[in-house]
C-alpha cells in the first residue's frame, strides 16, 4: 500500500485515515461579516467527502482589523459560532479531521476592506501600516487564544496558525518588518515570542486532545531560511505542537539563498529532528506522482490546494488508480462549478494565470 493511503497518529486528537490535507485556501465565499456560507460550506465538505484525512478551512481571521479578503470566513466573534459548528460537524462526520487555520493579514489587510490603517509590528511606509502599541500586542496575542477557544467551542478537533506568506505572525519573525525595541523584537527569540505565547494560552486554555498545528513559510517577506529552519526545531522541541505545515511555494525548488546550495529545499525540514511532531509539506504538488516523490523525502504528508481545487476527491481517485492524469490547465467555469466553487470563487479562480479558460 502507497504511504499515502496509511493512517497517521497525532500526539492530540483523532487519527487521520490517510496523508492528505486540504491547503487552507482563500475562496472569498463567505459573507461580509464572516460569517459562514452555504457556498463555503459546500466547497470545504465536498473535500472532505472526497476523502481528504484533515480538511482545513481557509484563514479565518481572529480580528476584524485582520481581514485580508474580501469574502473571509471569521472566527473572532461568537456571531460565527453557528457556521463554524455546522461546518465542523459535516467534516467529522465525513471522516475527517476538522482544523480552523487562524490568520490576521497585518500590513496585508485592504484599507477599504477594514476600514482604516492596517497594523504591523513597526510601522510600515510601503503599505501604511502603524505599529501596534504593546498593549495591541497582548490582545492580538489573546484574540489567537480566543479563537482557538471559539473554534473548540464549534467542535473542530483542532487551529493551525497562520504564520506564514508575509502575515502578521510571519511579520513579527521577520527582521526586515520587526524593528520593535521591546520583548517582541530584536533577536529571534523575542521576534519568535509572539508565535510562542498564542500556543502557551491555546494550549492552556484548550482541552488536552486539541490538536495544534503552525504554518511556516522558508522564504520571501524578509523571512531568512537559517532562521525558519531554527524557528521550526524550536517549535518540534517545544512538544507543544501536533503538526508543522511548511510551505514551500514549490516542494522541489532550491533555496533562494545561494549560499545553501543545491539541496532541495524540502530536505532542510525533512532531516529536523521532529519528535513527536508530524512535518507536512505544501507548494506546487498537483499530481500522484509528486505527492509520492513529496512523501519519499521523509516527511509525513501532504497537503493539496490546486490540485484539490480540480478534484475535490483526489485521494478517492488515487486510491482508486495511483496513476490518475488530473485535469489539465485551464479548465472551464463549468468544470469548476462541478467541482463546488461558486461564482465568486470561479472569480477569483480567474485571476491565477491560466487556471480558468475563458
Amino acid at each position: 500500500m502507497s504511504s499515502l493511503l496509511t493512517p497517521m497518529s497525532f500526539t492530540r486528537g483523532p487519527d487521520m485515515k490517510n496523508r492528505f490535507m486540504l491547503a487552507p485556501l482563500t475562496n472569498s465565499q463567505s459573507h461580509d461579516d464572516g460569517v459562514l456560507s452555504d457556498e463555503e460550506f459546500h466547497w470545504l465538505t465536498l473535500r472532505a467527502k472526497g476523502g481528504f484525512g484533515l480538511t482545513m478551512t481557509c484563514a479565518a481571521h481572529v480580528q476584524a482589523i485582520g481581514q485580508g479578503f474580501p469574502g473571509q470566513l471569521g472566527v473572532f466573534s461568537d456571531n460565527h459560532l453557528e457556521g463554524l459548528t455546522r461546518l465542523a460537524k459535516e467534516i467529522n462526520g465525513s471522516d475527517s479531521i476538522s482544523i480552523c487555520q487562524l490568520h490576521h493579514a497585518g500590513n496585508r489587510s485592504p484599507k477599504e476592506l477594514i476600514g482604516g490603517d492596517p497594523v504591523c509590528p513597526s510601522a510600515d511606509e510601503d503599505t501604511g501600516a502603524r505599529a501596534l502599541s504593546l498593549e495591541e500586542v497582548k490582545q492580538l496575542r489573546d484574540d489567537f487564544i480566543a479563537a482557538a477557544v471559539r473554534a473548540e467551542e464549534a467542535d473542530f478537533d483542532g487551529v493551525e496558525l497562520h504564520g506564514a506568506h508575509g502575515y502578521i505572525i510571519c511579520q513579527f519573525l521577520s527582521s526586515d518588518l520587526n524593528h520593535r525595541e521591546d520583548e517582541y523584537g530584536g533577536s529571534l527569540e523575542n521576534r519568535s515570542r509572539l508565535l510562542f505565547e498564542i500556543i502557551d494560552g491555546i494550549r492552556e486554555q484548550c482541552n488536552p486532545e486539541f490538536c495544534l498545528g503552525v504554518r511556516l513559510s522558508p522564504e520571501r517577506f524578509g523571512i531568512k531560511l537559517a532562521e525558519s529552519i531554527q524557528v521550526a526545531q524550536n517549535l518540534m522541541d517545544s512538544g507543544k505542537i501536533d503538526f508543522l505545515d511548511m510551505s514551500l511555494w514549490d516542494v522541489f525548488k532550491t533555496p533562494a539563498e545561494k549560499e545553501f546550495g543545491d539541496k532541495p529545499l524540502i530536505e532542510y525540514f525533512a532531516e529536523l529532528n521532529r519528535g513527536e511532531t508530524k512535518l507536512g509539506v505544501a507548494g506546487q504538488i498537483r499530481t500522484p506522482a509528486e505527492a509520492e516523490k513529496a512523501m519519499d523525502t521523509g516527511i509525513d504528508w501532504i497537503m493539496l490546494g490546486r490540485a484539490a481545487i480540480l478534484h475535490h476527491d483526489f485521494p478517492i481517485k488515487y486510491e482508486q488508480d495511483s496513476t490518475f492524469v488530473p485535469a489539465e490547465l485551464p479548465v472551464s467555469r463549468d468544470y469548476l462549478a462541478n467541482e463546488g466553487l461558486s461564482p465568486k470563487f470561479v472569480e477569483y479562480m480567474s485571476s491565477w494565470k491560466g487556471f480558468v479558460s475563458d
